[in-house]
């Protein structure tokens, strides 16, 4: 397979429209995946993606248009960039517009992507073992799957970018049964190598889960202080900067859209020292330093590629700091050009400790494993609802006293943020819902008031 830096190379020589921009991402995956305590498939997946951006002036701007192929030869380079030229034509003045990064490197260009395989999981596998050989003596069935992924992305054009970024992340779910499948519980990890993932801490949590699953509590439904796990927390916060793009906000599009006109950006959202920021500098969640995109979206724009990311304080002391911004939509509503982060931290003032620290800070009310199933109802609130999964506790006292029923829940994160009791530790967290679409979120796992559970659920 030709090398990537060669194919962007070729093709930007040969294109013959104003600009053109190359993306190729090269991903390499190796996977382990486990049924009923039993290791049942494991293999290496090797995938090229590649996308072609051409530009063409207009009167007072310039057109865009990409097109996306996966196993591109040279032989078809003349037909790509036919097809993104005429993409551009055919969608005239783009109103993402801005002048292009020119004449920027970043990173290792000439470096060859460094594939992932099967030696990544070299101390994890035998551990596994273990942990399956432990479950099947005690009667408790695992399901679930370990794989790490590595993706080089570079990123070529005409004018002289030379960008280049690597990603590798790697994570576990597993999902333990007990008691002829009546008890479930879960536990979800992430990491960059497996070299600190500790099988023996999943082992311990799902044991101790499925141990609370012994007494059953039924709960009404109704408004429970309730204790979200940190990956629980990045589920519905992921959610909220999904609704974050500055120009709906600005177009009374959504919860961050102010009464009257513009945003609400300088307001007070949190009853609590609430911070939420994204920086490519953070320790142990590294993260590129500039704006790499093949697509343009609400959050981004092919005309930003190669722009520089900064720290961005989304969120500072409570207060709404910033929106998701492009350097056309910057324009658009007067506000700094603020682009998303690869990664996002949240923490609290104050917060210290992990789940269990927690639990002895309630007095009545309820532990959650996973949400499942997060929808949308209404955006001008941010309302969502979703499911429980896998475990529901009761507290009392600051103990764990039962597992009860799961339930349908609707709640707002915004209207969370002011409703926030008692915070941990910021760690770096998997999201349920999510997984493998966010790999780099750190959150504190939190203690919600009066969260509303609004209806029982059958399902476990």
């Amino acid at each position: 397979m030709i090398r990537a830096q060669e194919l962007i190379e070729k093709i930007t020589s040969a294109a013959t429209c104003d600009e053109c921009i190359v993306v190729v991402k090269d991903k390499t995956q190796a996977n382990l995946r486990w049924a009923g305590s039993t290791l049942t498939t494991n293999g290496v997946i090797q995938e090229r993606n590649v996308t072609v951006i051409a530009f063409v002036a207009t009167a007072g701007g310039m057109a865009s248009g990409g097109v996306t192929r996966t196993d591109v030869t040279l032989a078809d380079v003349a037909t790509l960039l036919a097809e993104a030229i005429a993409a551009a034509k055919a969608a005239g003045k783009a109103e993402d517009f801005a002048p292009l990064a020119t004449n920027l490197s970043i990173g290792d260009w000439a470096a060859p992507h460094v594939p992932t395989g099967p030696e990544v999981f070299s101390s994890f596998a035998p551990a596994l073992g273990d942990m399956f050989s432990r479950s099947v003596a005690d009667s408790i069935e695992l399901f679930g799957y370990a794989e790490h992924t590595h993706e080089t992305t570079w990123i070529g054009s005409k004018g002289g970018l030379r960008l280049r970024k690597d990603s590798p992340v790697g994570r576990v779910e597993m999902t333990g049964k007990s008691h002829d499948r009546t008890r479930s519980t879960w536990n979800g990890v992430e990491t960059r190598d497996f070299k600190d993932v500790s099988v023996a801490s999943i082992d311990a949590q799902i044991r101790q889960r499925l141990t609370w699953q012994g007494r059953k509590v039924d709960l009404p439904a109704g408004r429970y202080d309730t204790l979200l796990p940190s990956g629980s927390v990045a589920d519905i916060f992921t959610y909220m900067m999904w609704v974050s793009a500055a120009r709906d906000a600005h177009e009374g599009q959504s919860v961050f859209s102010k009464k009257g006109g513009g945003t609400r950006i300088g307001e007070k959202l949190s009853n609590v020292g609430f911070q939420f920021f994204s920086d490519p500098d953070y320790k142990g969640l590294p993260a590129a330093n500039f704006v790499a995109t093949a697509v343009s979206s609400p959050f981004s724009s092919v005309f930003d590629n190669g722009q520089p990311i900064k720290r961005v304080d989304w969120f500072k002391d409570g207060v709404l700091q910033s929106l998701i911004q492009t350097r056309a939509t910057a324009e658009l509503t007067k506000l700094a050009f603020t682009p998303i982060g690869e990664n996002a931290i949240i923490s609290v003032d104050g917060g210290t400790g992990g789940l269990e620290d927690l639990v002895k800070k309630v007095e009545n009310g309820l532990l959650l494993t996973t949400f499942w199933y997060i929808r949308m109802v209404d955006p001008n609130s941010l309302l969502l609802t979703g499911l429980t999964r896998d475990g529901v506790y009761h507290v009392k006292g600051g103990e764990v006293v039962g597992a009860t029923n799961n339930f349908r829940w609707n709640d707002s994160p915004v209207s969370a943020l002011n409703r926030i009791v008692h915070a941990g530790a910021t760690e770096w967290t998997q999201p349920r819902e999510w997984a493998g679409d966010i790999a780099n979120m750190s959150t504190p796992p939190l203690v919600i008031k009066d969260f509303n559970m609004s209806t029982v659920s059958p399902g476990s």
